[in-house]
């Protein structure tokens, strides 16, 4: 082992033991634990999870926001939380919850390097658009993409907010050298904001298949069981940049991994450019309709 690996290698560990040691990571949020709770009852209707929910204002909000997205895809306008909670069903409400509850307690503060607004408009893009790509391919796992979309790039936010020197040291790789983002926090940190986010998922004693999704999104080929939901996420994530809507800084200069081919059943690269394409008017009329 050289001198530059030995090097990688320590800064991963102490990363590592940083993340580990952070006493202050947000507890899992009480409207998570109350939700899961009600759907382990099954005399649990909508109505009862519509109290739980209504208790947050803001994620009865954002719901809704959600539901009525054009690229979430739903047939009517949805203007309750109970009649969203009909019909998108239980597990797709567990899921945005899920969501939206670990973006809150991981929120970070606005600064010169840091467009919070951005990242939430990345990433709700992301979420949304991962939803309807799997829908439309048959993926049986479409909630569990919106999940995954929301949360591929917490980890970033986790850098931001308990690690803001190497956050700045990571930025100023990128600036002076023209550094790529992910490259950079590997030198820096040793360790990538896909396994920060994979950790967080572990820690919440979320499903594993969001963990692997989120560590895997920029390259669902190295994917071992959740190839699917990468590469949907995949996806979702390379439109943003493509298409210039709702992308985010640290995602430049994304590389498309053509194993999503082989992975979603596309056919070909031909096919692939199409179905990319297809979905381009979709982005445009989706971020008009996002109210942040």
């Amino acid at each position: 082992m050289n001198n530059f690996t030995e090097n990688i290698e320590a800064k991963r560990e102490w990363s590592k033991k940083m993340l580990a040691g952070i006493r202050n990571l947000p507890p899992v949020p009480f409207i998570m634990v109350e939700i899961s709770k009600l759907l382990d009852n099954p005399r649990t209707g909508a109505a009862d999870l519509g109290k739980i929910i209504s208790k947050d204002q803001a994620m009865v909000a954002k719901i809704l926001s959600v539901a009525n997205s054009p690229l979430y895809g739903l047939p009517r306008r949805v203007s309750t939380i109970e009649f969203a909670i009909v019909i998108l069903g239980f597990d797709q409400i567990k899921n945005i919850v899920i969501a939206f509850s670990m973006m809150e307690a991981f929120r970070t503060k606005e600064d010169r390097r840091w467009n919070r607004r951005s990242y939430w408009v990345h990433s709700l893009m992301v979420a949304s658009a991962a939803k309807r790509i799997a829908d439309d391919l048959g993926i049986r796992k479409s909630g569990e993409a919106f999940t995954a979309g929301l949360l591929h790039d917490l980890g970033i936010s986790v850098i931001q907010k308990y690690f803001n020197d190497d956050f700045q040291k990571i930025n100023n790789l990128v600036e002076q050298q023209q550094m790529r983002f992910i490259n950079a926090e590997e030198k820096i940190l040793g360790i990538s904001h896909q396994e920060i986010g994979k950790y967080l998922i572990e820690k919440w004693n979320l499903p594993s298949a969001l963990g692997e999704a989120i560590l895997y999104h920029h390259q669902p080929s190295l994917a071992e069981e959740e190839k699917k939901l990468a590469a949907v996420v995949h996806l979702a994530d390379y439109m943003t940049q493509r298409f210039q809507i709702g992308g985010f800084n640290w995602d430049e200069s994304i590389d498309l991994d053509l194993g999503v081919i082989e992975i979603l059943q596309l056919g070909d690269e031909s096919y692939l450019e199409s179905l990319i394409e297809s979905y381009h008017e979709l982005f445009k009329v989706n971020l008009e309709s996002l109210n942040l």
